[in-house]
């Protein structure tokens, strides 16, 4: 049980993880002001990402979101898992997404991490997440995969915990 009283919830470690399990992130509708807080802080300045004219002339309902602003709604700090890994996190290490279909403002995004696989090492373990990200019509706009490696309770080999060679 953890001590610290900031703490979301218990502290979890690579061989605490299954395949399959789920940790769905909050829901976001995609606004416009979400779109031209996307464009500062990227500096992209693609109108099809803020002049509406623009994407009706190309046939487009409404404003397009660029790859990486539906990429960013799966980042897993806004859910549980970065709380249960504190003690345990050495490091987001690689991430691959593929853009399925257009995303416009007013979609209303659901994203959810799925541990799609588990890479055992001797003092760590790679977690690997699927990433999803869902539009309000059941449409899946994004997919991915996300891997973080995580150190180990007890490293293999050495039920003790003492260091092995």
């Amino acid at each position: 049980m953890t001590t610290d009283p900031h703490a979301l919830c218990e502290q979890r470690w690579f061989e605490d993880f299954r395949v399959g399990e789920r940790f769905p992130l909050p829901s976001r509708t995609m606004t416009e002001a979400l779109f031209a807080a996307f464009q500062l802080a990227s500096g992209d300045n693609h109108p099809s990402h803020y002049d509406v004219e623009y994407c009706r002339a190309h046939g487009h309902a409404g404003l397009l979101a660029h790859g990486f602003q539906v990429l960013v709604q799966t980042a897993a700090g806004a859910g549980l898992f970065p709380h249960m890994v504190e003690d345990s996190m050495k490091g987001f290490i690689d991430q691959s997404s593929r853009f399925l279909k257009p995303v416009i403002a007013g979609d209303t995004l659901r994203c959810t991490l799925e541990v799609a696989e588990l890479v055992p090492g001797r003092t760590t373990g790679v977690v690997a997440m699927r990433s999803s990200v869902v539009n309000q019509r059941g449409e899946l706009v994004m997919d991915g995969m996300q891997r973080y490696l995580l150190k180990r309770r007890v490293p293999l080999g050495d039920a003790s915990g003492a260091p092995t060679r």
